[in-house]
């Protein structure tokens, strides 16, 4: 088969997480449904901090631009997915199937970068208590940020404009619900090897840097906790951490899961449905997480609602 040239392509298919007709009504009940709590209960995270003068700490200043990384990740693949269910279509044009390829890598670097920050914030917040306001003060925490920001979108053009240089043949099929990078790169008929290795290098190297910090910030945290006197200092200490640690369990947890899935598995149809559990769940869990476990966030909430309850 004679490859065509990039510039050719005009549209891919996205074979969703099933081609079983019968099943696609659940699918876009089950999903919508997703879609509308992580968006309502991320913007409830946002307007509870922004609301509540208590809550203007660095601590919540990097809660709250983790939800926005979750409302963004989350608009990337979902709604395009609702849309071809409902026409029963199963295109999406070439460039709009780079832009997911794009903003996915970049909003999942920034949640993988904001959650490394969150745990030097927590380190410092512990291991120094005296001299926090000192250290995370608003330039760092804004400096933070934007320096995530602009780490994940390079690593975010890299592979697409590594991309742009590849062929693709007649068969346009992606055995997905949205256009995963590793999807895409099967259907090259160009050589990709190039971008494979770069892929697990970059990925080994985006991933494991801000891992280790998790981890380094963690041992620290542990250490100095289990040498503080009281009982009820460590639980404290430890009751603030709790949230932080079970949002990186998830999110880590649910992205290795599937890795090890695609391994064994022998389809790409399940791959995609194991992906669900990374690339949908945990931005619809973390707010609870923070929610219920933080007795803060629940007051600043409360207040959220009585305001809106309140007759104007």
């Amino acid at each position: 088969m004679e490859p065509r040239n990039h510039t050719a392509v005009s549209e891919f298919l996205l074979l969703g997480l099933t081609d079983n007709p019968a099943l696609q009504p659940l699918i876009f009940s089950l999903f919508l449904s997703m879609y509308l709590v992580t968006i309502l209960g991320n913007l409830l995270i946002i307007l509870a901090i922004s609301s509540d003068a208590h809550l203007h700490t660095p601590m919540y200043f990097f809660l709250s631009n983790l939800s926005l990384t979750d409302i963004c990740l989350s608009n990337i693949a979902v709604p395009k997915m609702l849309v071809n269910i409902q026409t029963q279509s199963q295109r999406i044009i070439y460039t709009g199937c780079l832009s997911q390829v794009c903003f996915f890598l970049v909003f999942t670097g920034l949640e993988n970068c904001h959650l490394a920050v969150m745990a030097y914030d927590r380190y410092v917040a512990i291991c120094h208590p005296l001299r926090y306001t000192v250290i995370m003060n608003p330039c760092l925490c804004t400096l933070l940020v934007l320096l995530s920001l602009l780490i994940s979108v390079l690593h975010a053009l890299l592979h697409t404009l590594m991309v742009l240089h590849l062929s693709f043949c007649s068969d346009l099929q992606v055995p997905h619900f949205f256009c995963e990078l590793a999807q895409v790169l099967q259907l090259a008929c160009s050589d990709a090897l190039i971008n494979n290795l770069l892929v697990y290098f970059v990925a080994g190297l985006f991933a494991g840097v801000p891992l280790a910090g998790i981890i380094f910030s963690y041992v620290h945290i542990v250490s100095s906790v289990l040498r503080m006197p009281s009982s009820e200092g460590k639980h404290k200490a430890f009751s603030t951490c709790g949230s932080h640690l079970s949002v990186v369990s998830l999110f880590y947890g649910t992205g290795f899961g599937v890795y090890i899935s695609s391994a064994v598995t022998d389809t790409s149809r399940k791959t995609a449905v194991a992906s669900v559990m990374y690339s949908v769940v945990p931005q619809m869990l973390n707010p609870f997480i923070y929610s219920l476990r933080n007795r803060d966030m629940k007051g600043a909430l409360r207040k959220l609602f009585g305001r809106m309850a309140s007759p104007l």
